[in-house]
């Protein structure tokens, strides 16, 4: 699926600047950090308040207008537009980010019409000024057209109920083509009713989803925190009652079931469906006082993301909003 990422729901990953900086428990373990550091002698100097981010280099940011030239032949080839991811290594709407390069980035995203950018942040309550200023200070487009544009889809990460309840209200204040969660990692149970589920009453007209695509997935690396299999399956199935696609990504580190833990072979843990995490897990005297079979225990073993793989229950997960027209 994914011509240039290793990302399953993307085609191509852009990165227009490196660095970040944690705000909340999803970023816990980031990647994009630790790679970060890995590539700078240990220490990941873009990272945190007051690091400086690195723009990308010139050759970088010429490669979406070569995949945007190809559109022609991509689609023949998939019947689909091409997919963009930005960014893996960053925030679109960092506030420490140099606006300059945010106006840069919407001049491309306005230069590759060919393309659909997925622009996903951790800080969508700061994206809408954002964009106001870089529709309003594009150098080189003397009349930008409207937003929304037709090539963005806007994303949030949501990891828990909280940031659910937080961050999307903040997200469907923006105009956007499409409007979408990934939920990665997902650290506990999210009720998504009050965005995707039915309004009115049963004999009245029904207002569609205001959600149109959810990404869920597992926490992979290390130091990785498992996650409830009821918890994807219960957006699955969200998902489906409410018409909205729905994309499993992945379980991550930790796969549903013991493994063969009596060989030695697996570490193993038991999740409750509230996040309650217990090593081991498999003696009664494992347990917390007062734990019971309605907690809704699983248990997982720390297979690695490749082994745990990407089915739910059997089943392959891609789904993927409409087509851009």
């Amino acid at each position: 699926m994914s011509e240039n990422s290793k990302i399953e729901w993307t085609d191509h990953t852009f990165n227009p600047w490196e660095g970040c900086q944690k705000v909340g428990p999803g970023c816990d373990h980031c990647y994009a950090e630790t790679r970060n550091a890995r590539f700078s002698g240990g220490t990941a100097v873009n990272w945190g308040p007051g690091a400086p981010r690195r723009r990308t280099s010139p050759a970088n940011w010429r490669k979406p207008l070569a995949w945007n030239r190809t559109a022609g032949m991509f689609y023949a080839q998939h019947g689909r537009r091409q997919r963009v991811f930005c960014s893996s290594l960053a925030d679109v709407f960092d506030n420490a980010v140099d606006p300059a390069w945010r106006r840069d980035l919407f001049t491309l995203i306005a230069s590759t019409p060919n393309l659909d950018w997925l622009l996903l942040t951790k800080r969508i309550g700061t994206a809408s000024d954002m964009i106001v200023d870089g529709l309003l200070q594009q150098p080189g487009l003397s009349a930008p057209p409207p937003w929304p544009w037709p090539n963005v889809w806007l994303g949030a990460t949501i990891v828990n109920q909280a940031e659910a309840d937080r961050d999307i209200p903040k997200l469907l204040e923006v105009p956007a083509r499409v409007r979408f969660l990934s939920m990665e990692p997902l650290l506990g149970p999210v009720d998504l009713y009050d965005w995707i589920g039915p309004w009115g009453e049963p004999h009245e007209l029904q207002a569609p989803a205001m959600l149109d695509w959810v990404i869920v997935g597992g926490e992979s690396g290390p130091g990785a925190r498992p996650m409830h299999p009821d918890w994807a399956r219960s957006l699955r199935d969200q998902c489906a009652a409410a018409g909205v696609a729905f994309n499993f990504k992945q379980h991550g580190e930790w796969a549903p079931g013991s493994g063969d833990f009596g060989a030695g072979r697996f570490e193993t843990a038991a999740i409750a469906r509230d996040g309650r995490i217990v090593p081991g897990g498999h003696r009664v005297e494992d347990y917390p006082t007062g734990a019971a079979s309605g907690d809704g225990w699983s248990m997982v073993h720390r297979a690695g993301k490749r082994a745990a793989g990407r089915l739910l229950d059997g089943h392959t997960h891609d789904e993927f909003p409409g087509a851009t027209a």
